[in-house]
This record gives structure tokens, C-alpha cells and sequence, in this order.
């Protein structure tokens, strides 16, 4: 019987402490739940015009000590950031609700999505949602109002006030012989460390006393800092006036130094105060080694007789002879002149060294052939690498990345193609100097009918033969822009003649042709065989190609 009651009142006591057990998991995870962060996100509308602002803002709710850190920059894109408010911080008890609004608009019609952003509390990343957003266009009346195209582009004459390439040479020149200058032979301004070390070492030694007078070592208990600062300081100084290695030399040893000085007649300087030295440097020794601590008074008496040590010793020190003091300051002239020339020296070896390896790091990272092109002025490189252009080109358009803005052409419509073609807008550029070659057509069709995509191909071809062209070769493929609109690619290989020289090269050419219903838009890039930068370049191009086919 006992047994049962045993075994009942044990089963009672388990279930029991399996209740706290529960009990006070949930309690964890109740405090735990209250203190992880939220992030929520939301906007003022998600239907505006071209132009037009919306504000997205942020709220966060965590603990008052948690970093948290929102997003910067243009990281809404396909939005654009218009500006990025001042974060509006809310507190109550241990908690604390930030909230961050930014105005965001777009300058193109149609369905953008507002992308997930990325809030950072006590470095683990929390995300919000993405957001639809809507952007129509701005009714404009066509009715009233006459439209008209867009003025043709004028031709400006090359400015006088270009700057040659040489002038950036001599440019580099000075800024380099300038730098030379500034950091070799440049009367730095001292700092007050400087100009401390420049003081004579008994004018120093006073004036470490004198701030060591005025720390609060003493006040603070910190005895050994005290008299490590104080025997360090009439080391350094006995050192380098009475040149006796002091600073590496125990106490016993230090004043056995200066009791044979003493006795040589090198330094005249009394027995007491030479006892009185020893003592202090004992009683520094008990301090540092085995926790002494002395009286505060004791210890300021102690830095007041190493003033005097020091003033003493000074005097001590016997007058230095005529021919001596002549042989210091031949001494120190040779010294000063030594120091010039390793001065000149150093910045002579700076400059070949810095310029050597300038080199050979960049041909070593960029390649031998890519500094060369970078020095003579590569006109593909020069092209490749600034700053490049993206537009929209004629009706329908054809949007394209290019290093320079393609220019309007005027165009005349043959009599006999009037009844088919509506309109024909083209743009185009052409440097002589690597036959780069970058031209759009876009043409409306006067009936909804089909593109003659190998009419477009043939006109093609027929102006480079004109333009004296021969050994044309010709390849056909399939080809899709940026958003997969599909079109037709044309490409291949010929001899062509350089409109610069007039002789004839190998180049290279590509023919990209899209359209539908009532109309066709054409890309026509040529450029040099050979030429690596060309082709980055005309690849460049083609991987921005982008068309709108609904008209």
C-alpha cells in the first residue's frame, strides 16, 4: 500500500515539474517573440503618372540597442530615387518604431515592380515586400495642337580648345615632379612632438618633468607609471648629453658609470648628488618590482631632486674646446650636405622606381598590347572606355547603347517606293579612324504589310559595294532583343575600302533587321577586322538592342 502511494505521489510530482517545464518555455518564447524585430512596408498609391512621386515607407519595431540599417542609393531600380527622408524614431519602455519614407518616380509608361529591399538589424538582413506599381502617360492633345518631329541635330566644328594628348603628358609631368616636391622637399609643418624632439636634451628633460608635475598619477594611485615615467626621463637625458648608456643599465650599474666619470674627470659632478640619484633610482625600483608605495609627498619630493640632478649634471658637463665645437659644426655641415644629396637621391629612385613600376604593373595587369593602345591613343579604346550614350532612336523606336550619339541623316524617298513607304527616319555615326560603322532605320509603311526583310538585306550589301567593298561573305541566324522581341540577324566579312587612307582592309559587319505590320527597324554595325576593342564595342551594342514593335 505504501508502494501505490509512493509511486502516486512521485507520478504527481513529475507531472508537475513537466508543467513548469512547459510553462516556462512558453514565457521564453513569449519574450522572445516580443523581442525579434518586424519590417513592414507600404506606399501612398500604386497608380501614378510620368513624373509623378510615390512614397514608399518603411517601419521597423525592435529593441532600443538594435543597429538597423535601411537601404541607400538607386537599389528601387526599375524606380528611381528622388530622395530618401529623414528617419522618424519612436520610443516606448525597450522598444523603439522607426519608420523611413522615400519619394520614388519613373519617367517611362507602363507596369514596374517595386523590388524587394533589404533592412539590416544587428547585421542579419530582413525583407519586404515587392510592390506593383503602374505609370501611364500624360494625355496630350493631338487634336488642337500641331506635333512635330523632333530638330535635326546640328554639326559642331571640333573646338580650338580641345586639349592635345602631349599637353596631358606634361600635365602628368608636373603633378609627378610635384608630388616629389611635396613629399621630399616640402618644409613640413612640425607638430608639437616635432618640435619637441628638436629641443636640446636638457631643455626636454625639464620639460618632461614639468608635465609630469602636472599629471595625476599620483592622484590616481598609479605609482609605478610615476616613477617609470621619472627614472626613464633622466635616463633618456643622461644618455644623450653625458652619452653613457643609461636607459639598458641596471641602478648599480648606472651609478657605478657616473662614479667613473666622476673619477676620470668627465663629469663634475658632486658625490651627494650622486647618492641622492641612487636612492631615487632604488626607490623606483621597489615600486615598479615589488609594489612599494611611497608617501604622495615622498613622491613629489622625489621629482623635484631629479630636476636638480638633471640641472646639476648639466653643469657638470665640462665646456666643450674650440677645436672641438669646430669639428662638431664641420661635422654637422657634412651631415646637413649628406642629407641633401640622399634626399635628392631617394627622389630621384622614387620617381624611376615609381614609374618603372607603374609600368610594368599595368602591363602586367592590363597587358602589353592594352597599356601600348592606352598610351598611343587607340581611337577603338579611346571609344570603348568613355562615356557612352543610350537613346532612343526614330519612329518606331530603337533603343541602343553606343559610344557617341548617332546623328540625323536626311533622307529622300525614291519616287517609285513613295506609294509603299510612309516615312524613314535614320541615324547614324562613322569614325574613319577604325571604320566603325553604327547606323538605325526605322520606316513606316504606307499598308499594314509584311517587311521585305531581304530587300532591307540587299540595299545593304548594294551601298557597301558602292562604297567600294568586295569579297562580301554572308551568314544568316536568328536573333532576339534585350525583352526576346525575335528579328533577324545578317552577318559576315569583306574587304573594305578606309575612307581615311583609301586602302583596303578586312572588316567585318552585322545586320540586324525586327518588324511587323506596317513597319521595320534596321541596325547596321560594321567595323575593322582585327580589332578586339571594335568587337567589345559592336558586342556591347548588340546586348543593349532593345525595340518596341506595337505601333
Amino acid at each position: 500500500m505504501n508502494s501505490i502511494k509512493t509511486y502516486l505521489k512521485n507520478k504527481e510530482a513529475g507531472l508537475y515539474g513537466r508543467w513548469l517545464i512547459a510553462l516556462f518555455m512558453f514565457c521564453t518564447l513569449a519574450v522572445r517573440a516580443q523581442s525579434e524585430p518586424k519590417v513592414s512596408s507600404s506606399v501612398d498609391t500604386t497608380y501614378i503618372k510620368i513624373g509623378e512621386q510615390i512614397q514608399f515607407q518603411v517601419t521597423v519595431e525592435a529593441d532600443t540597442t538594435a543597429q538597423v540599417i535601411f537601404p541607400e542609393g538607386q537599389t528601387f531600380s526599375p524606380l528611381e530615387t528622388v530622395e530618401a527622408f529623414k528617419t522618424d524614431t519612436t520610443r516606448q519602455t525597450d522598444r523603439m518604431t522607426l519608420q523611413k519614407i522615400y519619394a520614388l518616380t519613373q519617367f517611362d509608361s507602363g507596369s514596374f515592380t517595386l523590388p524587394v529591399q533589404r533592412i539590416e538589424i544587428d547585421g542579419k538582413g530582413y525583407f519586404t515586400d515587392s510592390l506593383k506599381v503602374e505609370v501611364t502617360t500624360v494625355e496630350v492633345d493631338t487634336i488642337s495642337r500641331n506635333i512635330y518631329d523632333i530638330k535635326p541635330l546640328i554639326p559642331v566644328e571640333k573646338s580650338s580648345a580641345d586639349i592635345p594628348f602631349f599637353v596631358w603628358i606634361i600635365l602628368g609631368v608636373l603633378i609627378l615632379a610635384g608630388l616629389v616636391y611635396w613629399f621630399f622637399f616640402r618644409k613640413k609643418p612640425l607638430s608639437e612632438d616635432e618640435k619637441e624632439a628638436l629641443l636640446p636634451p636638457y631643455d626636454r628633460a625639464l620639460l618632461e618633468l614639468k608635465r609630469l608635475e602636472n599629471s595625476r598619477y599620483i592622484i590616481q594611485d598609479e605609482y609605478k607609471k610615476y616613477y617609470s615615467e621619472l627614472t626613464d626621463i633622466v635616463r633618456s637625458y643622461l644618455e644623450e648629453d653625458v652619452h653613457i648608456s643609461a636607459l639598458e643599465s641596471t641602478t648599480g650599474q648606472l651609478i657605478s658609470k657616473l662614479e667613473m666619470m666622476k673619477d676620470a674627470g668627465a663629469l663634475k659632478i658632486e658625490t651627494d648628488t650622486i647618492d641622492q640619484f641612487k636612492k631615487i633610482l632604488e626607490t623606483a625600483d621597489l615600486v615598479k618590482f615589488a609594489r612599494s608605495k611611497p608617501a604622495s609627498s615622498k613622491a613629489e619630493q622625489d621629482r623635484k631632486a631629479i630636476e636638480q640632478i638633471v640641472i646639476k649634471t648639466k653643469e657638470a658637463i665640462p665646456e666643450p674646446t674650440e677645436e672641438e665645437l669646430m669639428q662638431e659644426a664641420a661635422y654637422q655641415e657634412t651631415l646637413l650636405l649628406r642629407r641633401k644629396r640622399k634626399r635628392w637621391a631617394l627622389a630621384g629612385v622614387s620617381v624611376a622606381a615609381l614609374l618603372v613600376l607603374a609600368v610594368g604593373a599595368s602591363v602586367i595587369y592590363y597587358g602589353l598590347e592594352n597599356v601600348r593602345d592606352t598610351v598611343l591613343r587607340n581611337p577603338s579604346k579611346v571609344l570603348l572606355e568613355g562615356e557612352w550614350v543610350s537613346s532612343s532612336y526614330g519612329y518606331p523606336p530603337i533603343d541602343l547603347s553606343a559610344p557617341e550619339v548617332l546623328i540625323r541623316q536626311e533622307v529622300v524617298i525614291p519616287p517609285e517606293e513613295k506609294d509603299k513607304i510612309k516615312n524613314t527616319q535614320v541615324f547614324s555615326y562613322y569614325n574613319p579612324d577604325n571604320m566603325l560603322g553604327i547606323g538605325t532605320t526605322s520606316t513606316m509603311l504606307t499598308e499594314p504589310a509584311d517587311p521585305d526583310y531581304q530587300k532591307s538585306i540587299d540595299d545593304v550589301l548594294k551601298e557597301f559595294a558602292d562604297k567600294g567593298a568586295r569579297n562580301i561573305i554572308t551568314k544568316q541566324e536568328e536573333f532576339s532583343s534585350v525583352s526576346g522581341v525575335p528579328g533577324l540577324k545578317v552577318y559576315g566579312s569583306g574587304t573594305f575600302q578606309a575612307s581615311a587612307t583609301g586602302e583596303r582592309v578586312k572588316g567585318k559587319y552585322a545586320i540586324i533587321l525586327f518588324g511587323g505590320k506596317g513597319f521595320q527597324q534596321r541596325i547596321v554595325l560594321s567595323w575593322e577586322d582585327g580589332d578586339t576593342y571594335a568587337e567589345e564595342i559592336i558586342n556591347r551594342i548588340i546586348n543593349s538592342i532593345e525595340v518596341k514593335t506595337q505601333v
